[in-house]
């Protein structure tokens, strides 16, 4: 009897050896991946999830490019819905199609129609960046910030070596007019709901596919050798507007993300998938990988999606004390998911009285 392609399978091929005992994180990558190299330059955006790379990866030593900063003559207090966490004040970027819009208005490829908003003081709100703190008190200055900030934005994507994308939400709310996707429902952070102009968009496979490889397509015509790390948050939605229930709306999310990444690390040159979704919300993890809340992602299982990046970084590992230097991840995760998202203001029994 010839044998079977099982019986010469490593032990990360079957679930009594990989996952039921024996369970590493770092074996979810196959060996030899290198996510990050020692003179990386990196880049990342996505959900609030995202923002837990961060800090960790410029505690490690590891370059992080940021092109936006706030000007100290700027006396506001500091961000609260995530626009210091990034490369450039864009805030959490929740869908592939928002990344792709990003793009595309910092290479001047495409202008909403839906510019600006106006808020009860007269102040001018950019739509795609409601909850910043400083709001532009004329159109001029708005114009400004806004090209200063789309300038920095393109910035990043040229520098960068590597791009680290954390694909959050399907569910989108987007103009009538052209299709451009908001970071939040209009009406809950600024602006004003109107069934007319804004309508509910859910994204198949298909198109999160579409618009992630159309992403890889035109930022590479920026900058040719950008490596890309895709990976999914395992943060729940906080709410959802397709009528059903949050729980499977959830499941859905997080399963057309999880084939759309797969399906373009696969068909992309250069493109990684990284397992924080799976090493978070696999049956392997404790009960403990989230808070009492059932939503936001412990300290614990932050530790361990961080282990397993830092395991395929150049090294080896995060550098000595790397973990240590980070901030309280358990308070991070926490603030993330409630306070630094628009996400979370979708729920009107969260939502901060204005």
């Amino acid at each position: 009897m010839t044998g079977t392609p099982y019986d010469t399978a490593p032990d990360t091929a079957f679930w009594s050896r990989a996952v039921a005992r024996g369970f590493r994180a770092a074996d979810m990558l196959p060996q030899g991946t290198v996510l990050l190299r020692a003179d990386d330059r990196v880049m990342s955006a996505g959900s609030c999830f995202a923002a837990n790379l961060v800090p960790h990866l410029e505690a490690s030593g590891f370059t992080y490019v940021r092109t936006e900063r706030r000007h100290p003559a700027l006396k506001v207090p500091p961000e609260n819905l995530g626009y210091d966490n990034f490369s450039a004040a864009y805030g959490n970027i929740y869908t592939a199609r928002q990344l792709l819009q990003l793009l595309h208005r910092a290479t001047g490829v495409f202008e909403p129609q839906e510019r600006v908003w106006r808020d009860a003081e007269g102040s001018y709100v950019d739509p795609y960046r409601p909850g910043l703190r400083y709001r532009a008190r004329s159109s001029r200055e708005y114009g400004l910030l806004t090209r200063q900030h789309l300038d920095f934005v393109r910035r990043a994507f040229s520098e960068a070596t590597v791009f680290v994308f954390t694909l959050g939400l399907t569910e989108a709310w987007v103009s009538q007019e052209d299709g451009a996707v908001f970071p939040a429902c209009p009406g809950t952070v600024a602006g004003s709901f109107d069934a007319a102009r804004h309508a509910f968009h859910n994204f198949s496979a298909a198109e999160v596919t579409a618009d992630l490889l159309a992403f890889l397509r035109d930022v590479r015509a920026l900058n040719p050798g950008l490596r890309v790390v895709l990976s999914v948050s395992p943060v729940p939605l906080v709410a959802t507007a397709t009528g059903g229930h949050v729980l499977e709306a959830t499941t859905y999310s997080k399963a057309v993300l999880r084939v759309a990444a797969g399906d373009v690390a696969r068909a992309a040159e250069g493109v990684t998938y990284f397992p924080a979704y799976e090493i978070v919300t696999g049956p392997q993890a404790a009960y403990e990988a989230f808070a009492p809340d059932r939503r936001s992602v412990s300290a614990a299982a932050v530790a361990e999606v961080m282990g397993c990046f830092f395991a395929h970084c150049e090294g080896g590992a995060a550098p000595p004390g790397a973990v240590a230097a980070a901030p309280d991840w358990q308070a991070l995760s926490r603030a993330i998911a409630e306070a630094e998202c628009e996400e979370v203001l979708a729920d009107p029994a969260l939502r901060p009285s204005r």
